[in-house]
């Protein structure tokens, strides 16, 4: 995919994306006036966890506490039960303690709006933060997961071996209109269309201008 082609893909992906379910994160973000906190929380939950079990356990917890403050009082034992059977829920239970902790004794309980400050958050990487401080605060920022660098690379938009390069290859070329939008673009797209073994190539409005890097069998 040539530079001058990235914008009708976004445009493409646009419009399919509309018969599909906004990520979870996304969901919680709407629901909670774009919350820094919740944002965080939630996203932490989703890690290595589907959308359906992530959006189950996020409202099983704020239903308990949606502030550090009150996160912070709640039993160890009770933040597992809540999010349970998110992945690794007793080491994200403990990272959500030591993170309200964090929040109440370095930054008065508020989320800090930098990525450098909230990868010191426990649990929390280059992902989450961004996630953090494009949805919640609204500052330029990608959130790259791994639909994010699957689907740039199969593109041949970039050319990158982890997610961390991807951000840092999408930061010096993807125009700056789509930081903040591109992981909500592509994420459902990467779940429902371009999968990572055989994706939907046949029903895909992208195949004159995606390269298909990797892409041995497709449907």
């Amino acid at each position: 995919m040539r530079q001058d082609q990235i914008h009708a893909a976004i445009r493409i992906v646009k419009r399919a994306i509309r018969r599909w379910q906004e990520p979870v994160v996304g969901g919680v973000a709407r629901e909670s006036n774009r919350d820094p906190f919740r944002i965080l929380i939630s996203c932490l939950l989703s890690l290595r966890t589907k959308d359906k079990t992530t959006g189950e356990a996020s409202a099983r917890l704020f239903a308990l506490a949606h502030t550090p403050a009150a996160m912070l009082k709640l039993p160890l034992r009770k933040i597992e039960r809540a999010i349970y059977p998110v992945g690794f829920y007793r080491t994200k239970a403990t990272s959500i303690h030591a993170i309200c902790r964090r929040l109440l004794d370095v930054y008065g309980g508020t989320v800090p709006d930098s990525i450098d400050e909230l990868v010191t958050l426990s649990g929390v990487g280059r992902k989450t933060a961004n996630l953090v401080v494009t949805v919640g605060y609204g500052k330029p920022g990608i959130c790259v997961d791994i639909h994010v660098h699957r689907i740039s690379n199969r593109w041949g938009y970039v050319k990158t071996r982890t997610p961390d390069e991807t951000e840092q290859a999408l930061r010096r070329k993807l125009p700056k209109q789509y930081w903040i939008t591109y992981n909500d673009l592509l994420v459902p797209y990467g779940q429902n269309l371009c999968q990572p073994v055989s994706p939907f190539c046949s029903q895909c409005k992208l195949t004159d201008v995606c390269d298909r890097v990797g892409v041995t069998k497709s449907r």
